[in-house]
C-alpha cells in the first residue's frame, strides 16, 4: 500500500523544537520530491519546505516564514524525510501533512500536484 504516515507532532511553548518525520510505505522516497505543508483552522494551506531529487543531489527551499529556522532532510535508509522546527512562534500552529511527487521539480508549492499525501501532525505553539 502506498502512503506517507507523519509524526511528532505535539504542543510545545514559543521558543521551543519539534522534529516531525514523513515514513513513506510502497514506494521509495528518495526519488521523489517531498513537501510540507500546513494548515490552520480557517486559513489556507500552505507549503513550508521541499526537498527536490535530481540526478545529481536535492535541492532545498523553504518559506519566507520557514527559513532559518525549519530544516528539511532526508533518511533514505529509513525511506524518511524530516522537519525540524526550531524557535517555534504560535503562528506556525496547525496541522502539518507531508506530500510525495514523481518527478516534480516545478510548482512544488502547489498541494495538487503531488501524487501521495499524508494524513497529517497536529502542532500547537502556545505557552
Amino acid at each position: 500500500q502506498v502512503q506517507l504516515v507523519e509524526s511528532g507532532g505535539g504542543l510545545v511553548q514559543p521558543g521551543g523544537s519539534l522534529r516531525l518525520s514523513c515514513v513513506a510505505s510502497g514506494f521509495d522516497l528518495d526519488i521523489y520530491a517531498v513537501g510540507w505543508f500546513r494548515q490552520a483552522p480557517g486559513k489556507e494551506r500552505e507549503g513550508v519546505s521541499v526537498v527536490l531529487s535530481y540526478s545529481n543531489g536535492n535541492r532545498i527551499y523553504y518559506s519566507d516564514s520557514a527559513d532559518g529556522r525549519f530544516t528539511i532532510s532526508r533518511d533514505n535508509a529509513k525511506n524518511m524525510v524530516y522537519l525540524q522546527m526550531a524557535n517555534l512562534r504560535p503562528e506556525d500552529t496547525g496541522l502539518y501533512r507531508c506530500a510525495a511527487g514523481g518527478g516534480l521539480h516545478r510548482g512544488y508549492w502547489d498541494w495538487s500536484l503531488y501524487d501521495v499525501h499524508g494524513q497529517g501532525t497536529q502542532v500547537t505553539v502556545a505557552s
